[in-house]
């Protein structure tokens, strides 16, 4: 089921998100299975599911449609439950992100290059994993949703402000997406 993306000025973006009870899963395959179809009908590399109105260590991250451009994405494709960063790299990298939580605004990011994650996959099995690249930056885009942080917290004060507009009009609900939005 394609469910609807909350944006900018949703509370739920806002929020520290709770973990998900490995213990009780029920709903779980059903819910990862409704991100991933939001996800692709929205055109998303990936998605979070505060994004969805659930305030759960949830992500899932697909670079299918960027490999044509970047080979290394090829097969990339993680479910992420209760992910945990346990290491950085000190070397960074700036790249213009997105989001479609925050629609039609993009803003470079500076983000470290490399991580190590650990993490359950959707057999809830325990993963740990690094990651380089556009990989790794669409990982802590996605992890960010989970500490209520969005990518336009990492923007200059400067490009902040340029965008403020665009911001308050996207909080009001003005905004045009090809995607069902709501803001709660």
């Amino acid at each position: 089921m394609i469910l609807p993306i909350y944006i900018y000025g949703s509370g739920v973006l806002r929020e520290k998100a709770a973990e998900v009870d490995l213990n009780n899963t029920d709903g779980l395959p059903e819910l990862i299975d409704n991100m991933y179809q939001t996800m692709r009908e929205s055109d998303g590399v990936g998605i979070a599911a505060p994004q969805v109105g659930k305030s759960l260590r949830l992500l899932i991250v697909d670079g299918a449609d960027l490999a044509e451009d970047m080979p290394e994405l090829e097969g990339f494709k993680r479910v992420m439950i209760n992910p945990v960063t346990l290491w950085e790299s000190e070397e960074t990298a700036e790249y213009s992100e997105g989001c479609l939580s925050v629609p039609n605004i993009h803003a470079d990011v500076v983000r470290p290059k490399s991580i190590r994650v650990k993490y359950y996959n959707e057999k809830y099995e325990q993963v740990e994993e690094d990651f380089t690249g556009f990989a790794c930056r669409m990982v802590q885009h996605e992890m960010d949703h989970l500490d209520g942080h969005l990518f336009i917290d990492h923007v200059s004060q400067i490009r902040k402000k340029m965008i403020q507009s665009k911001l308050n009009n996207i909080a009001a609900g003005k905004v045009r997406t090809h995607y069902r939005i709501v803001k709660k």
